[in-house]
């Protein structure tokens, strides 16, 4: 078959088919008598093979190695071949997302284009300086998308603080885009995702804390109750109290329990549940002790007479606990 013809049917050009002679990848078995290359069914073959391995991605060189040489195992160039295609698929990854922002900001001009691109840059910075600067810096500049993406892997406080502080002025997408890292699989993304929730203005991300309520995680349902108790939402009560017999965030989750308690019929209830925990018996000492305290913060006659009670607790530092906060309670 003449190089015209095997360039026909295989797809391959003939400058191509000539520049694999020129490296010794394939040549032609015989010549016609009037001296034209003349390629055989096995000539045929291997081109097919060639070209099957450069779809793959290997350079002509480890094409030649891979089919001349017999000791040239393809374990460890498929390896190879599977990292850089994902590094490939990473940075064409991360090029798209920063073509989407850019698009997102609505540039008028190509100096809003330069800008977007440099304070993603300064989001990204080694520098924690430079990207709490990039976060003071962006409310108005860089699309929701990118500041949600920022504080969730960010592990500086303050530079975690400045992002949430420009996030809050961003607008209403916020607390969806937030939502999304609560299905992490990584905790400190869940934890940053739902205290950074916690920090939107009132109403804006109630929605999503109250969700979270009933997440698996107990660390988010933690900080989603201490966010939603502050703001008044009685569904937090019950995982508050959770808090304070793991001892988490105990103090301020008694806090947010105390401003439930605003109304004698919201006190009553609280103080029942705190009572409860305490006659519990898989309560222990050191949880009941914290439950004796939260107690003493909670107005009401249902909660006085359930410290006058554990006043006589056989816990002699939780009788002792509820005898200091009676005193407390009926001093002028």
């Amino acid at each position: 078959m003449l190089i015209g013809e095997v360039a026909q049917r295989s797809g391959v050009s003939a400058r191509m088919l000539r520049h694999y002679e020129s490296l010794g990848l394939v040549r032609p078995s015989g010549r016609t008598g009037s001296g034209y290359r003349e390629y055989s069914r096995e000539d045929i073959r291997r081109i097919f093979h060639i070209e099957s391995l450069r779809s793959l991605g290997l350079s002509l060189r480890e094409i030649g190695r891979a089919l001349d040489d017999p000791g040239f195992a393809p374990s460890a160039l498929v390896e190879d071949l599977i990292r850089q295609t994902r590094e490939r698929i990473a940075a064409e990854t991360e090029l798209l997302t920063r073509l989407r922002r850019i698009d997102a900001s609505d540039p008028a001009g190509w100096e809003e284009v330069l800008q977007v691109v440099a304070l993603l840059q300064a989001l990204g910075s080694q520098s924690a300086d430079v990207r709490q600067r990039a976060a003071l810096s962006s409310v108005d500049a860089v699309p929701v998308e990118a500041l949600v993406e920022a504080v969730l892997g960010e592990t500086d406080p303050n530079v975690a603080g400045a992002l949430r502080w420009a996030l809050a002025r961003s607008g209403d997408r916020g607390p969806v885009l937030l939502a999304e890292g609560l299905g992490s699989p990584v905790a400190a993304v869940r934890e940053r995702a739902v205290r950074t929730l916690a920090g939107m203005p009132d109403g804006e991300a109630d929605a999503q804390l109250w969700d979270a309520l009933a997440h698996p995680d107990a660390m988010v349902r933690g900080y989603a109750a201490l966010a939603l108790g502050t703001r008044g939402v009685a569904d937090a009560a019950p995982t508050l109290i959770d808090l304070i017999v793991e001892g988490r965030n105990d103090t301020d989750a008694a806090d947010a329990l105390g401003v439930l308690a605003g109304d004698g019929a919201a006190a009553d209830e609280i103080a029942t549940r705190l009572a409860d925990r305490l006659a519990d018996e898989a309560t222990q000492a050191p949880a009941r002790g914290r439950l004796t305290q939260a107690l003493g913060g909670i107005a009401g006659a249902r909660a006085s007479r359930a410290l006058a009670e554990l006043s006589h607790d056989a816990d002699r530092a939780v009788a002792l606990t509820a005898a200091y906060l009676l005193r407390l309670r009926d001093a002028p």
